[in-house]
């Protein structure tokens, strides 16, 4: 049944019901049908949007400029050295600048507090690409490549495996415990998502009967699991010197050949990209020369197998942020 988001924010998963992101996840397959069959869908014609990131992605800035197009939109960019938002403009000021002039605003760069702070003043919705705590427009493009890839979501097992304490990690065990999915994550304690984050979702997966499970065993971990789901082990942002401690930290949690046949027959990979999986990037490079690795998070035997869904997942980014666009602005 279809449900009335018209003028909502979208900060994070925890804001929105399980039945809400159901209509979200079947607005962005119908949204996609009609991408694929080339049917015109500019609902939004005459709308005008804005991005502003302080930190730059690939598949975040082209997933809302072409959604937002599509949709029949006109879309401002504005990159770091674009805005002066917490330079000489406070975000409260800028906010309510913006909201004056777009009828929608996108978010990416780093606190949480700074989207939320955002969407208090700015008068239109705010939409988060992605802050340091939480990613949820990658999270409908997970669920929806999971769900296409299963049929189903509730009932599944999905393990994230390494730094299950970044925004990614976070994301995914709100999304799995609303969703129905049990959520393990796998990686070091150091490592593990906040106390406080996960005995929410313990309670959240309890509604909707499926588990929250934290482990340092691989093997124990993806023992049937259905989704094996990974991220790079320095988030954006950090600081260089962190690379030798988490290599040392993560590469017992390598997602490999050995991880794969443990899994679930049929089991699938998911990365939410970028991934240094071979020696093709210029860091990929710089940390073989200095630490003699070939590859970090993921093999690249895995990367480039059958299992691997990580272009079909960055390709969903845009199908699912058009439906929170639509949404949210109808």
């Amino acid at each position: 049944m279809p449900k009335n988001l018209s003028g909502r924010n979208f900060l994070k998963l925890l804001d929105f019901t399980t039945e809400e992101i159901r209509y979200l996840l079947d607005l962005s397959k119908e949204l996609k049908r009609l991408k694929l069959t080339n049917t015109p869908h500019r609902y939004l014609e005459g709308k005008n949007i804005v991005l502003l990131f302080e930190k730059t992605s690939t598949r975040t800035r082209c997933s809302f400029e072409v959604a937002g197009r599509d949709l029949g939109m006109g879309v401002t960019y504005l990159d770091p050295g674009s805005s002066q938002m917490g330079k000489k403009e406070s975000i409260e000021d800028t906010a309510r600048v913006l909201g004056r002039m777009y009828d929608g605003i996108e978010y990416r760069g780093f606190d949480q507090s700074i989207v939320e702070e955002l969407a208090a003043y700015a008068g239109v919705p705010v939409w988060n690409g992605l802050t340091n705590e939480f990613h949820p427009t990658q999270m409908l493009a997970d669920l929806l490549t999971i769900e296409e890839n299963f049929g189903y979501l509730k009932g599944l097992n999905f393990v994230f495996m390494g730094d299950a304490g970044n925004n990614v990690g976070n994301s995914l065990m709100v999304a799995c415990a609303k969703m129905g999915i049990n959520f393990t994550a796998c990686g070091p304690k150091k490592q593990m998502p906040d106390a406080e984050l996960i005995e929410v979702c313990k309670k959240i997966a309890a509604e909707n009967g499926c588990t929250i499970t934290l482990s340092e065993d691989v093997k124990e971990a993806t023992k049937d699991a259905h989704v094996i789901y990974t991220d790079i082990w320095v988030s954006m942002g950090e600081p260089d010197s962190v690379w030798e401690e988490r290599i040392n930290l993560l590469s017992p949690y390598q997602v490999n050949k050995e991880v794969m046949e443990n899994a679930a027959e049929g089991a699938i990979f998911m990365h939410c990209l970028p991934s240094f999986h071979d020696l093709k990037t210029t860091i990929g490079k710089d940390i073989y020369d200095k630490f003699g690795l070939k590859e970090m998070e993921v093999t690249d035997e895995v990367f480039e197998s059958r299992a691997s869904k990580v272009f079909d997942e960055a390709e969903n980014r845009m199908h699912t942020i058009k439906a929170v666009m639509y949404a949210t602005l109808k």
